[in-house]
């Protein structure tokens, strides 16, 4: 039957980490606002966020459910392991061992209410019980890619190595089979193995992919992100669109801090932040940046992400520091911005037209620093804990070169044609519509 004007019911699904968690209720805020029913499947301490965006919250089953913020409490052993070991452990962990919980959840949640589509990020892996079943079984199942693409391509070295692409194509093409061979023959193995042993008891066949690249499996994967700031690959999957990033609704003019009007003096301003997550420690680029910077003709304005600014120590004459910034004011006058990598504040200052230094060690941060070097907007420091003097040099290098700001400029040209949460939305109108019905197209 048509559904054209009505209310679609959703089911949306996020692995219990607040990473994975804020784009899928991002997405299902903007769902609800435009009148669906949005139910959504996810860690217990996520509640009240959940809630507070209009969504129905559902908790995962006990042994797919954890709290983030207590890595001690869902990864009890990952100090035993270093290097691979120590990767390895910690995706067996987080994200395939809690595949049947995951799957159960959504299972259940399916059965109940018939939804027109279920969402999912990229890494939920109870979805892949759900894609080898039988398609008449389920409804359309669709995910957000979260994090840098990650999907298996000959062009592009597996994720992880944070390795841009060979300037030599047949160079690049060989190093990339052999480090792939490496991943899924090698060291890998194991966390396969698992994956299948887990199907094999839910009575399904093996995956036919690697279970760290579930993105060209899904009805349609969403890749949250624009083409140029991604590796190019000849052998994208069918299913695969960029629609943009979720950038945040700014909120206009909330309390300034006090020293605001030294903005206008007409000093370059760099901005520096550790983002909201990995901030715990100041001593990893905050304190360096500062440092660093303590005698550059500019104004170094700091945010700590929501710790108080007295943690920073004592700050030099052209240093301001608040615990969090009005963005959409404070974007439009930042000159270069210095960052830990997380994949939403890169896209945030790239959408300004604002070049970077990166400094990130931890989750896909690697792979944020790499496609910011390769795109040309902005230094990779190759490091989560870079020196005052490498983080001096490099701002100094993005101020110096012009080349920086001109590439920024032009991606944020291209994701100013973007709008990720209008796209998502007509996708999944056109999955819920019957089969013969004409596809919605979106750039």
């Amino acid at each position: 039957s048509q559904r054209e004007n009505t209310m679609s019911t959703y089911v949306l699904g996020a692995c219990p980490i607040w990473g994975h968690v804020s784009p899928v209720i991002a997405v299902g805020q903007h769902l609800r606002a435009a009148g669906h029913s949005v139910t959504m499947l996810t860690g217990s301490r996520f509640r009240e966020q959940v809630e507070a965006a209009g969504l129905t919250h559902v908790a995962l089953p006990a042994d797919a459910d954890f709290d983030d913020r207590q890595p001690d409490s869902y990864m009890p052993d990952r100090e035993r392991y270093r290097g691979i070991a120590r990767v390895r452990y910690e995706i067996e962990t987080v994200f395939v061992r809690r595949t049947a919980g995951q799957y159960r959840g959504m299972r259940a949640l399916i059965d109940q209410l018939h939804p027109d589509a279920v969402l999912v990020d990229s890494v939920y892996s109870g979805a892949l019980p759900l894609l080898l079943g039988p398609a008449e079984s389920r409804p359309p199942i669709v995910a957000l890619g979260i994090a840098p693409l990650g999907q298996r391509s000959v062009d592009t070295a597996p994720y992880g190595f944070a390795l841009p692409p060979a300037r030599s194509a047949a160079v690049n093409r060989l190093r990339n089979r052999a480090l792939r061979a490496l991943v899924e023959k090698v060291l890998f193995r194991p966390t396969q193995v698992l994956a299948n042993k887990i199907l094999a008891e839910l009575g399904l066949p093996a995956s036919p992919r690697f279970v760290m690249d579930m993105s060209a499996m899904f009805d349609r994967f969403f890749q949250l992100s624009i083409p140029a700031f991604e590796y190019p690959r000849s052998d994208l999957a069918p299913n695969t669109s960029f629609v943009g990033p979720l950038l945040p609704k700014l909120p206009q003019g909330s309390a300034l801090p006090e020293w605001w009007g030294d903005l206008a003096a007409g000093r370059p301003v760099i901005h520096v932040t550790q983002g909201t997550l990995d901030n715990q420690d100041f001593g990893r680029l905050i304190r360096p940046a500062i440092d660093g910077l303590a005698d550059l003709d500019a104004l170094v304005v700091v945010s700590t992400g929501g710790r108080p600014v007295v943690e920073l120590g004592d700050l030099p004459a052209n240093v301001r520091a608040a615990e969090f910034l009005p963005y959409a004011d404070l974007l439009p006058r930042v000159s270069a911005m210095v960052t830990n990598g997380g994949y939403g504040g890169v896209q945030l200052a790239l959408a300004s037209g604002i070049p970077l230094v990166v400094a990130g060690s931890t989750e896909d941060k690697p792979e944020v620093a790499a496609r910011v070097a390769y795109t040309g907007t902005g230094v990779n420091l190759r490091t989560g804990t870079p020196s005052p003097a490498a983080v001096r040099g490099a701002v100094e290098k993005v101020l110096g070169d012009p080349s920086f700001a001109a590439r920024a400029r032009e991606l944020a040209a291209q994701f100013a044609r973007h709008d990720a949460f209008a796209a998502v939305e007509q996708e999944l109108a056109a999955l819920g519509q019957p089969k013969g019905a004409a596809p919605l197209v979106t750039a």
